[in-house]
């Protein structure tokens, strides 16, 4: 697996989501589709490209735990826990209710949020950088399987974003997609996706 990103991708792929643009990068699990998850404009333009309703909610990638409380009235007890106990483990997806500070539009209808910590250099440094979270929905048009690896990605969705990265495309290795749990107001665990 390449370890090392070029600057320049790195800058050209912030670049497109500091005008708003969607761009196409490896995440921590599979390839996935961004853009600045605090601009409606720039989350509306990531359904399209994934021919997606608006009603199914997208997840977001921060680059560290202490700046979940930017995105939450108040990050759950049970939360902390969680992170602390995955750490170094498989990525792990966690759905936070009430969610506050991004484009109304990529919440789910109950105002929750999925919200991903990732360590994967490229898109922790995507996050670093733009200051700002940055959605992550599988490299796909919906209902069509993930994009494991960059080769399987669809020309259609190559053509329909603004920027592809460089990063990782010869990377062969089939990355999972994260356990996905949700965490309501009570404080009340559901685990969606082991």
């Amino acid at each position: 697996m390449e370890k090392r990103y070029d600057k320049s991708d790195l800058q050209a792929a912030l670049k497109v989501l500091r005008e708003g643009g969607v761009i196409l990068y490896p995440t921590d699990t599979v390839w996935g589709i961004g853009c600045d998850a605090t601009n409606a404009e720039a989350v509306a333009r990531v359904y399209e490209v994934k021919k997606r309703v608006d009603s199914k909610a997208m997840l977001v990638l921060l680059d560290g735990a202490g700046k979940l409380q930017g995105y939450m009235d108040k990050v759950p007890e049970t939360a902390w826990m969680l992170l602390e106990a995955n750490e170094g483990q498989r990525p792990m997806t966690i759905i936070y209710p009430h969610a506050r500070n991004l484009a109304p539009n990529l919440l789910a209808e109950d105002g929750s949020v999925g919200i991903r910590i990732t360590s994967e250099p490229f898109s922790k440094a995507l996050c670093e950088q733009l200051r700002r979270p940055i959605v992550s929905t599988s490299a796909n048009i919906s209902g069509e399987p993930a994009a494991k690896i960059f080769s399987e990605i669809s020309p259609e969705l190559l053509q329909a974003v603004d920027y592809v990265c460089e990063f990782r495309r010869n990377d062969t290795t089939k990355h999972q997609p994260s356990s996905i749990i949700k965490i309501d107001e009570k404080e009340r665990i559901t685990i969606i996706r082991p």
